[in-house]
């Protein structure tokens, strides 16, 4: 088990941004039908997961609400197609569905389908005729742009209404953000046009897929089915790993979204991608046309970006700050491929800052955790990983006489959990470092076997909400032995491990092909006994930030597993130290922070527009909401540049063009540094009221789980 958990660990970022072909033909709707193959992997899918799955959830009555519920999510999740007449039709399979999977009775799923088509059909034509009406822009009416949480609308009367708003809102935006008439309806006539063609594109596999998914989604996020066709290209994307722009996208409300970006990619090298960013349009090379892919599906976006290395991609970009509708801009990436120099961990000295007094601290920012594993493979001893690298630096701080060391993870996605594991060991002796449980309640343990340690001093952990999986095992593991304080923001929460299986395994050779199961099989657990899942890793000094984590990560899915713990591991940890100083301080001092002012209120700013689910279609009012927000936003952007002794941005778009690249460049890697700064204030503070040090306390087996928090 622990080799496969190794190399799971690797696989784990590659699979979040799979790439999947389109289909390039319309089909019938008359082919739409389940074949043997389906049933086939039916059967095996269900069984597997009875007997393999984590999550040990009967498949009943209760679950086949759920399923029915998410496959009408999964086809329409703004709930612009279906109504409630529809719904209300189709609520005779509610307590069917999980006898339909048993038997591999496919035909509930196919018929939906085939409802939904028509709904798309209906709502194109109808969203065609009302480009050419023309609307009143000063009729003070608003549209629901995100209906995912709304009710379905009660007949096509209803919904055709609901159509009426929606074009009514896409000409209006696309007015404010400068474009003709002309323009804008030819690019809306292609946007809708496209809709219909997409759905009408979708074949037999593409609706299997979408059902099975809408069963292994209820059990829980991670688990996934993927064609025959879909695995083809997983496997494409593998040998191609981590060649592209180097972003983690998502599928919401119809607007393909940025997850993350990648370290040592185009888009995170950028600084111009950031994560809740969505992409409306795409163009290839310098000066091809824009493509609008609002309302595409994810795999086909994915399929426009990826490309060559060292061709250009624009992406047309609509900020998160901008609300829906709002401005867009235009980011022009390279291709290339993520060298592992450019995931590489590096540091730097923080000295000389208000705070610190004369205290040096060492940064060292760990992007990722990575390995080389062919290098490994091949019994080459000069391999690069994570550990070797910052094992290296770390004695290179030591040379350069700092007093204390931040680990920065902010952004690391994970990675290798032997990575996780031997970094770990850098600053405790040995050890259990993660316990993994499986779903027939075996239980792992992953140690440092490693005697001795890297370096002894004074220690802190950053991270942020984006901070998962193996990021969440080394702070919690660093936390759990009272080696360093966590400061920041609460972790993603991701606390599972998948495994891939190939279904054609299952039947003879020479069959069908059947596709692939991605299965959660076991759980992350501390050894301190409670899962990094769910709630991720919780700081000893969280920022202000931190509470906009509470609706990021697992936490805002809702169906994630929960928080568990298990029986704690047989580990010696330091005695608990006391962080109430050290919080009043760093509470005291962020009061007047402007980096912290800045960060709070952007913050708030977006916390707003997460909440709002609607828009005017009163276009001075909008226009209006536009204005006050940009200068909202550059008004605390300039008080924070203010203070930092640069000048204000400009007051005029145009003026924008002269703004030197160089000096935004600054300000963004400035705005970076705030909570790289201010975790070496805490440590600098730590070191000044710092003790003898503390002895050893020895943790038995079976103490209870609990995550250290400071008094």
């Amino acid at each position: 088990m622990k080799r496969l958990m190794r190399l799971l660990s690797c696989l784990l970022l590659l699979v979040a941004v799979t790439p999947i072909s389109a289909a390039v033909t319309e089909v019938p709707l008359d082919e739409l039908t389940p074949t043997r193959a389906h049933r086939q992997s039916t059967m095996i899918i269900t069984r597997v997961i009875d007997r393999y799955h984590y999550r040990n959830l009967p498949l009943d009555d209760k679950l086949s609400q759920t399923i029915l519920d998410r496959y009408f999510k999964s086809l329409d999740p703004n709930r612009s197609f279906f109504t409630a007449e529809d719904i209300a039709t189709f609520s005779i399979y509610q307590s069917q569905l999980d006898d339909s999977l048993k038997k591999a009775w496919l035909d509930p799923a196919f018929s939906i389908f085939q409802t939904y088509r028509k709904r798309v059909e209906e709502c194109i034509a109808e969203a065609v005729v009302l480009l050419e009406k023309g609307f009143d822009y000063k009729v003070d009416e608003d549209f629901r742009f995100d209906r995912s949480e709304a009710p379905w609308v009660e007949d096509r009367k209803a919904l055709f209404g609901l159509w009426r708003k929606r074009v009514k809102n896409d000409i209006l935006s696309l007015r404010l953000a400068g474009q003709e008439e002309e323009e804008i309806k030819e690019k809306l006539l292609e946007r809708y046009q496209g809709i219909a063609r997409r759905t009408r594109q979708l074949n037999a596999d593409d609706v299997f897929q979408t059902f099975v998914n809408a069963y292994t989604l209820s059990l829980e996020p991670h688990t996934s089915y993927m064609s025959p066709r879909v695995s083809e290209n997983f496997d494409i994307s593998m040998r191609l790993s981590l060649e592209g722009i180097g972003a983690v996208l998502r599928l919401r409300n119809e607007y393909t979204t940025v997850q993350r970006t990648i370290p040592g990619g185009p888009a995170a090298m950028s600084g111009k991608v950031m994560p809740g960013d969505r992409i409306v349009g795409i163009a290839q090379g310098e000066d091809e046309d824009v493509v609008d892919v609002v309302g595409w599906r994810l795999q086909d976006v994915v399929e426009l970006i990826r490309g060559p290395k060292d061709t250009v991609v624009r992406l047309v970009l609509m900020s998160k700050k901008a609300g829906a509708g709002g401005p867009t801009s235009t980011v022009k990436l390279v291709r290339n491929k993520i060298k592992l120099e450019d995931q590489a961990a590096s540091k730097y000295i923080v000295d000389d800052l208000d705070g610190v007094g004369k205290s040096r601290i060492g940064v060292i920012d760990i992007p990722s955790f990575y390995r080389d594993f062919r290098s490994f493979s091949q019994g080459k001893k000069d391999f690069r990983s994570t550990t070797r690298d910052v094992r290296k630096l770390l004695a290179e701080l030591k040379d350069e006489g700092v007093d204390g060391v931040v680990i920065d993870l902010r952004q690391n996605g994970g990675g290798s959990l032997t990575e996780a594991t031997e970094l770990t060991g850098l600053f405790i002796d040995t050890g259990p470092v993660v316990q993994v449980k499986d779903s027939s309640g075996k239980l792992d343990v992953e140690r440092d076997t490693d005697p001795g340690v890297a370096y002894t001093g004074l220690l802190a952990v950053l991270v942020d909400r984006n901070s998962a999986s193996a990021s969440e095992i080394f702070a919690g593991a660093i936390q759990d032995y009272r080696r360093g304080i966590i400061i920041g923001e609460p972790t993603f929460g991701k606390g599972t491990v998948q495994t891939l299986l190939d279904l054609d395994r299952f039947v003879k050779a020479g069959s069908e092909k059947l596709g692939r199961l991605r299965l959660t099989m076991a759980q992350f657990f501390r050894v301190n006994g409670g899962s990094t899942q769910f709630r991720g890793v919780v700081p000893d000094i969280a920022f202000p930030t931190a509470s906009g984590s509470m609706d990021h990560g697992e936490r805002s899915l809702d169906n994630a597993l929960p928080w568990a713990r298990i029986q704690a591991a047989d580990y010696s940890a330091n005695e608990e130290a006391t962080f109430s100083h050290l919080r009043q301080r760093h509470q005291q001092r962020i009061k007047s922070d402007p980096g912290f002012k800045l960060l709070a209120e952007e913050d708030q700013i977006l916390r707003e527009l997460r909440e709002r689910h609607t828009v005017s279609l009163l276009e001075e009012s909008r226009r209006r909401e536009w204005d006050q927000r940009d200068s909202k936003l550059k008004d605390i952007r300039n008080q924070f540049r203010i203070a930092k002794g640069l000048d204000p941005l400009p007051e005029k778009e145009d003026d924008e063009l002269e703004f030197p690249l160089e000096e935004e460049e600054e300000d963004e890697n400035s705005i970076r540094r705030i909570m790289v700064n201010e975790t070496a204030r805490i440590l600098a503070d730590y070191i000044n009221q710092r003790q003898p040090r503390p002895a050893i306390a020895h943790v038995e087996p079976g103490a209870p789980a609990a995550v250290v928090h400071p008094n």
